[in-house]
């Protein structure tokens, strides 16, 4: 039973020592599931041909302001310059934000400014587009079914990005290399 236990100290003392997992894993993780769907939604809020970058598609104003939209008979020469203004924010945002994250450059600020972003996108969801009226797109916690839209799975994108603004970006990220600092795998003892 003490070998076992001295086992169990030492694995634990060494997973203690591996500062570089979380961080690099919780990246990995942001790439490999929601790099694409978040650049796919921004894409779908971009206007046609080279001036669709600076002005939105329809779709963006009904996606972002989805009450306003429907009170101006879909019209967007109705809206002012200040929707325009946080369409276009909202948009870059969902390109910007989700590159640095894979990248590692200003993580924690980045990860800090995608938490804001899913928090407003949520609450975009359930006031805006009436999930708040549909139990099954904003679940519950604590209901034995992980697949609620808003509570469930937004929650896992929150971990994901405290532990990014908590840990940083990582050894293999560019915070890392800006900083000068060698990327060691695991802390001296």
């Amino acid at each position: 039973m003490h070998a076992l236990l001295t086992l169990y100290s030492r694995v634990a003392d060494g997973l203690n020592r591996a500062d570089w997992v979380l961080p690099t894993v919780a990246r990995f993780v942001f790439a490999a599931s929601l790099l694409g769907y978040f650049w796919a939604s921004a894409l779908t809020k971009l206007g046609d041909g080279f001036f669709g970058l600076f002005t939105p598609s329809i779709g963006a104003y009904a996606q972002i302001f989805p009450k306003v939209f429907e009170a101006v008979g879909y019209d967007a020469s109705q809206l002012s310059i200040f929707h325009w203004a946080v369409v276009m924010a909202g948009t870059y945002a969902e390109f910007v934000l989700p590159l640095l994250v894979v990248l590692g450059l200003f993580t924690r600020l980045s990860a800090l400014g995608m938490i804001g972003f899913v928090l407003v996108q949520s609450l975009t969801d359930l006031y805006g587009h009436g999930g708040i009226e549909h139990v099954e797109t904003l679940g519950a916690w604590f209901d034995r079914l992980p697949d609620g839209v808003i509570l469930d799975q937004r929650g896992f994108w929150f971990l994901l990005l405290l532990t990014l603004v908590i840990k940083g970006g990582g050894p293999l990220s560019i915070d890392r290399i800006l900083s000068g600092r060698a990327a060691p795998l695991a802390n001296p003892a």
